[in-house]
């Protein structure tokens, strides 16, 4: 009830309705407040000439509203005019609730009559101050209007239960609150009274009981007020005008303006709109009722937003934390690798003073002792022994010449940490906006005739579903280790074809991919089964459907760019096959996979390698060296299968396949030899140190060689010297049996010396260190020696 008050109460003064009139346009207001606001028009000019004469804004300009005429169609007596231009510029007034109405015009002349009866002055004209729509009075004046007795009924009845408990009159002593009214016997009782003084039985069963407050109410309006025409105020309202919608009395229908209209009984008229307004406000009922649920809704909201943001800042700090643990991780870790650098020149430089320490008391002894025998005046003893002498100090002359003087080690740490794409990271930080009506893309499909593979490089090939209506931004492709172990992810870009290189040979991979947008990932496509390719002295086998030739020139550049020289008429055979795989929706940190231990997907900036153990099977490579890993002064050329140095000093530089099992061989021809160079052959580490000769550290398995003789080394120490050396047009062959973990050398041939080295194990690439007095040119895809196979087959 109290939600009410504010429907009865005047827009005017603010207070209930008192004597509430019906204005045309429907709203209410009080006779008095009417009465209150009418305005007196000039008689000389009509509204529209005032409003053309008018001399600027005034206060009732916000009354230019709908022009109506005077009377409208229905002759309801509803007219408007445009503004009062020209009224008094007495500010306007605001009533209680904050609607703007109009001061009068003049002070109401004193009069003993009612606020009803009360003469209107001519030309007044009232605006209705909720809609602003204006019209004139005609002489009737604001009797024209009729009264709401309705409203007057609703306000008696909202400002009864307002009041004072009603108590029974029938208690005789504390009188108790009474519960209903017997409106024959008018008594208010209590419970107890009603039961003991007016039994539901007998006669006064037939007596109608209602609550205090109606009771109440319709004592004090008993006689209910008979509603009357406004037009023949001692007639009562008898029909019910359908074109007007107005109540009538019958002498409207026989000689006033509503006689040739349609009318109706009142009292069906009553009960129909009675049943529309209920049917009405069952509709207004159900919506009342989803608002209120929707405020609980809110409500709830409002507390779930709480707890959801202080979840949410507990996640963001959690997720900083680990980026912060993460970033410190990697501090130390790069720490350390400076310390062990720092560490390693310090070696180096002290074991190239200790060297030379020693080589120069070695000369210093030499010179002193030559000088002595140059004082002996003997000249047939000193001529015993003078081209001893001599010989010996031209050969420690050479020794001093060869780079003897030169520092094997240079004073600047050549380590440059790149933490842009790290910075650009943490500026790119923010927070990823999902949109639930926007879904992830379509799973990809596996193109079957554009996939290959060729040595141990494999091109894969995708598309999305021809119907597929949400576009993807990328695409993430994943293969696994080559022994069914986990996936990791090898490209991750928007291209729909991809080369793979470094893959192990004679291994069965899967490979896999999935699309991504802002929404998400897409579910995994079918698996692929691709087998990289056999032993050429195997026997040949059919693939279980054909593998096209012309899959060559799909080969493109991609994040795994090509590391292979990839010929043509290599007689390795590839297959494929699908195989169904559980859908995983994970996305795994591409940095983390392929810094992993053991990952070995090349990429352009540098190779990593799975080390997978898989069935011992002969095999050849195609490969050529990797100006990515090599060091600055290494000179390229035929297709990165030649190399020479601009530097008299050793560099190193890699092959760009690695190996981590089977057999390989390969070969190097001398195209350039000068000045009796010692050039260094064998494998390496990745991590080889690439500005001293192949084998100073233990990184690198080598032997070096010059016109002469050759030796092995190894973490700078030299063993099992062996006569015959090199010269232009020389062939030195490197085999690495990783079968038996072992690394024999040969020159033009021939084997040279026993087997090298043993024990074996782990991740090789093919190696050379030169200066450049020697140029080499590299030979792969080469056959083992057949004298080697046939001794391996007999073991």
């Amino acid at each position: 009830m109290e939600e009410m008050e504010e429907e009865l109460k005047c827009p005017v003064c603010g207070s209930f309705y008192r004597e509430p009139i019906i204005l045309p346009c429907s709203h209410n207001l009080c006779q008095a407040c009417a009465r209150n606001i009418l305005v007196q028009t000039p008689e000389s000019e009509p509204p529209q000439s005032r409003r053309a004469s008018g001399s600027g804004v005034s206060d009732y300009d916000y009354l230019d509203l709908d022009k109506m005429s005077l009377y409208s169609e229905a002759d309801s007596g509803y007219g408007s005019y445009g503004g009062f231009a020209s009224a008094p510029t007495t500010p306007c007034q605001k009533s209680p609730n904050g609607v703007r109405v109009f001061p009068p015009a003049m002070p109401p002349p004193p009069t003993h009559l009612s606020p009803a009866l009360a003469p209107v002055p001519r030309n007044s004209c009232i605006t209705c101050p909720q809609c602003h729509r204006s019209l004139i009075l005609d002489d009737r004046g604001l009797r024209g209007f009729p009264k709401n007795r309705v409203l007057e009924g609703v306000i008696d009845r909202y400002q009864q239960s307002k009041a004072a408990a009603l108590k029974c009159q029938l208690c005789e002593k504390a009188p108790k609150e009474a519960t209903v009214m017997c409106e024959q016997c008018d008594v208010f009782y209590c419970d107890p009274c009603r039961l003991r003084c007016h039994p539901p039985r007998g006669p006064l069963a037939k007596h109608r009981l209602v609550p205090p407050a109606q009771g109440r109410v319709s004592r004090r309006l008993s006689p209910r007020k008979v509603s009357t025409c406004t037009d023949h105020e001692l007639e009562n309202h008898s029909m019910y005008c359908v074109q007007c919608k107005m109540p009538v009395c019958y002498q409207c229908l026989e000689e006033g303006k509503h006689s040739s209209h349609e009318v109706k009984a009142l009292g069906a008229m009553w009960k129909l709109h009675k049943s529309q307004l209920s049917q009405a406000l069952n509709g207004l009922s159900d919506r009342a009722k989803e608002a209120k649920e929707f405020l609980v809704q809110l409500r709830n909201m409002v507390q779930q937003i709480q707890e959801n943001s202080v979840e949410f800042e507990a996640c963001l700090v959690a997720q900083c934390d680990a980026l912060i643990d993460a970033l410190n991780r990697r501090k130390a870790q790069l720490l350390a690798r400076v310390n062990k650098e720092h560490e390693h020149k310090l070696k180096v430089v002290r074991d190239q003073i200790s060297h030379c320490t020693v080589k120069l008391r070695q000369t210093t002894g030499l010179m002193e002792y030559c000088l002595e025998v140059i004082k002996e005046n003997d000249p047939s003893g000193f001529l015993q022994i003078s081209d001893a002498l001599i010989r010996r100090v031209h050969l420690t002359e050479d020794q001093w010449g060869k780079g003897t003087l030169t520092p094997r080690m240079t004073t600047d740490f050549d380590l440059s940490l790149d933490n842009s794409p790290l910075l650009q990271s943490i500026h790119q930080l923010d927070f990823v906006q999902v949109k639930a009506s926007s879904p992830v893309p379509a799973t990809p499909i596996l193109q079957l005739e554009e996939c290959c593979t060729h040595n141990n490089s494999a091109t894969l090939s995708w598309k999305q579903p021809p119907l597929s209506t949400v576009p993807a931004e990328g695409y993430i492709l994943e293969l696994d280790d080559g022994s069914g172990g986990q996936f990791r992810e090898v490209y991750v870009g928007k291209e729909t074809m991809c080369t793979v290189d470094g893959l192990h040979f004679n291994s069965t991979y899967n490979a896999r991919v999935k699309a991504f947008n802002k929404t998400g990932v897409s579910l995994y496509s079918k698996t692929l089964v691709l087998q990289t390719s056999e032993d050429t002295d195997s026997e040949e086998q059919t693939p279980p459907f054909p593998v096209p030739s012309e899959r060559l020139p799909l080969r493109r550049m991609s994040p795994f760019s090509s590391t292979l020289n990839l010929q043509p008429s290599f007689p390795g055979r590839s297959y494929f096959d699908f195989r169904s795989s559980p859908h995983q929706l994970s996305l795994h940190s591409s940095l983390q996979s392929l810094n992993a231990p053991g990952c070995n997907f090349e990429t352009q900036s540098a190779p990593y390698s799975q080390l997978v153990d898989i069935k011992k099977l002969l095999a050849v490579a195609w490969f050529a060296f990797d100006p990515g890993s090599a060091h600055s002064d290494i000179i390229f050329s035929n297709d990165n299968l030649t190399v020479t140095c601009s530097s008299y000093d050793d560099r190193v530089v890699l092959g760009k396949t690695g190996f981590s099992k089977g057999v390989h061989y390969w070969e190097l021809t001398i195209d350039r030899y000068d000045n009796h160079p010692d050039p260094a052959f064998g494998v390496a580490r990745m991590d080889v140190m690439k500005d001293v000769m192949l084998g100073k550290d233990d990184k690198a398995w080598a032997m070096y060689v010059d016109n002469n003789r050759s030796w092995f080394m190894h973490n700078n120490s030299h063993t099992n010297r062996t006569e015959g050396g090199i010269t232009k047009g020389a062939t030195i062959g490197v085999l690495l049996d990783l079968n038996r973990k072992t690394l024999t050398f040969f020159i033009n041939d021939e084997q040279q010396g026993p087997i090298a080295f043993e024990n074996l194990e782990g991740l090789f690439f093919p190696a050379v260190s030169l200066n450049r007095n020697v140029q080499v040119t590299l030979h792969t895809g080469l056959p083992v020696p057949d004298f080697y196979s046939s001794r391996a087959s007999i073991a």
